[in-house]
């Protein structure tokens, strides 16, 4: 599975443009560990590699942050199963998220 394509790329806002919005911005992508609990809502995208938004790895805190393309293209689940982009999922803000 492609974890990200151009109509995702179109959808996402660019890095920083949501600043002062908190919570409150729009997650547009959700990727998960099919295997595991970990994921992660992307509300920016720099158009290259970089994202900002929501990290659940499963602990119970959730965190707003960065995180890259490529790494999730390289995490492996519990049972080595790759990171997924959730097909289903409709934008949604991130305080209603995890």
């Amino acid at each position: 599975m492609k974890l990200l394509t151009k109509a995702n790329e179109k959808a996402l806002p660019a890095l920083y443009s949501q600043d002062g919005k908190g919570l409150e911005a729009l997650a547009q992508v959700k990727f998960f560990t099919p295997d595991g609990s970990a994921t992660w809502y992307a509300s920016e995208f720099d158009g290259e590699d970089t994202f900002f938004g929501l990290c659940d790895m499963g602990f119970g805190c959730p965190e707003l942050g960065y995180f890259r393309l490529s790494e999730l293209q390289s995490v492996r689940g519990k049972m080595g199963l790759p990171v997924e982009r959730d097909r289903h999922f409709s934008p949604a803000a991130l305080s209603t998220l995890s």
